[in-house]
């Protein structure tokens, strides 16, 4: 009998500068954790941000180099309001965007309503690590990451040097 893979292990960072000063509750976060877990993935960080560029690389850059987690899924910040700085501080510790991703979350969104081509969530890859924006409404967030989650054991598969076939993964 074969033992299963071990979970990759993921961190959710949720960006709100309300929710840091206990103004707003993050109710974004929590439904990502559980489709997360549900999907078999080990939610093994969790932070709460206000929208600060400089604040949000460091936690990108602590998960992905020090905690080495394999998924990084942010929350908030993905607008065009002048605070919303996410996708600006994931391509500064990115080495490589995956617009792929980004493109079927918008997509999927873009069903639901006009407004989502306002979110400029990014994908990327630091080291080993996949980064994944979200919008920052729990509706939102749920939708985009639903677009993904299906795809995103392949990906990290083989950022983790698989050789196996693309086009035989289901």
């Amino acid at each position: 009998m074969s033992a299963l893979p071990p979970a990759y292990r993921c961190g959710i960072l949720t960006l709100s500068d309300k929710g840091a000063r206990g103004e707003r509750e993050d109710t974004s976060g929590p439904r990502i954790r559980e489709m997360l877990r549900t999907a078999g993935y080990e939610v093994a960080e969790y932070q709460l941000l206000p929208d600060r560029q400089e604040l949000i690389e460091q936690a990108l850059k602590t998960w992905a180099d020090e905690q080495r987690l394999d998924l990084i899924v942010t929350t908030g910040g993905t607008g065009v309001s002048p605070g919303d700085r996410t996708p600006e501080a994931t391509r500064a510790v990115i080495e490589r965007e995956v617009p792929g991703l980004a493109e079927a979350m918008r997509m999927a969104s873009l069903r639901k309503t006009v407004q989502a081509v306002w979110s400029r969530g990014i994908a990327g890859i630091r080291q080993e690590c996949l980064i994944l924006n979200l919008p920052g409404s729990r509706k939102a967030a749920e939708e985009n990451l639903e677009a993904v989650l299906p795809a995103l054991a392949h990906g990290l598969e083989k950022l983790k040097g698989s050789t196996s076939d693309c086009g035989r993964m289901g």
